[in-house]
């Protein structure tokens, strides 16, 4: 009888919503942001790929042994990957960076929702003492 009187009682549900239901669906919501900054900005594949060719842009050394040649072939890849490995670097700096950002803005949000009822109260309180 008594969890019939607690299902049904509005209080004990109100408390089950805000203190379980509520914080739960921010902590999913608060991961799918994290999950989508961590994708959008590629942090794995670009840190797997970090010294590859700026855009593929590479060049056959050519047949035969031309010294000339291999040498202007070999500065250019070693200039296209140090490139690439700028790009790629500031592109992970910025989606971590971006990351740290979510991550503080879920935290405001997880931790400001069990101070609202605190802030009801004391808005209350300050109210009531403006009134008299």
């Amino acid at each position: 009888m008594i969890e019939v009187f607690i299902k049904r009682n509005i209080f004990s549900q109100f408390l089950a919503w805000y203190f379980f239901d509520v914080p739960r669906a921010i902590l999913k919501g608060w991961r799918n942001f994290l999950a989508f900054n961590f994708h959008y900005f590629s942090i794995p594949l670009l840190a797997r790929t970090l010294f590859s060719y700026w855009r593929k842009y590479h060049e056959s050394y050519g047949r035969g042994f031309d010294i000339k040649k291999y040498f202007e072939v070999f500065i250019f890849h070693l200039t296209s990957r140090i490139i690439g490995a700028v790009v790629r670097t500031a592109a992970i700096i910025i989606g971590l960076v971006a990351e740290i950002l979510v991550f503080i803005a879920g935290l405001m949000v997880f931790s400001g929702w069990f101070l609202l009822p605190f802030l009801l109260l004391l808005g209350l309180i300050k109210g009531i003492g403006f009134l008299i």
